[in-house]
């Protein structure tokens, strides 16, 4: 997966934006201002997921280039390297987890917001 790929297929989601919040080469996705991909638009060796913490465990055990989220909770966040045993299938399914469990501990009124944005 290149970065024009992981950008198109992580805005694609609803509710999503992008921004540079921390520097000018972190890029941040958010589904309604939750965190929930990023990576460093001048390397892009890496994404950031969210992630449950057992599945977390399990993704590290199954793929090399999946480890401890690099600068982030490594309990609640994988860093899944670009350029590794992972496939862009797989890649897809890991952003879509990470879109899917941030967006589930939105407040009821953000969810219900998404839910219409969603329907358009």
């Amino acid at each position: 997966m290149n970065i024009e790929e992981y950008r198109d297929y992580c805005i694609s989601k609803p509710g999503a934006t992008e921004g540079f919040p921390f520097d000018d080469k972190v890029l941040v996705f958010k589904v309604m201002g939750k965190i929930f991909a990023l990576t460093d638009v001048d390397e892009f060796k890496s994404i950031n997921l969210k992630c449950e913490p057992e599945y977390a465990i399990e993704l590290r055990e199954q793929y090399e280039g999946i480890y401890g989220g690099y600068h982030m909770s490594k309990k609640h966040w994988n860093t899944c390297e670009n350029e590794s045993d992972i496939p862009d299938s797989v890649m897809k399914k890991l952003i879509d987890d990470s879109y899917e469990l941030v967006a589930s501990k939105l407040t009821k009124k953000l969810k219900e917001e998404l839910k219409q944005l969603a329907n358009n």
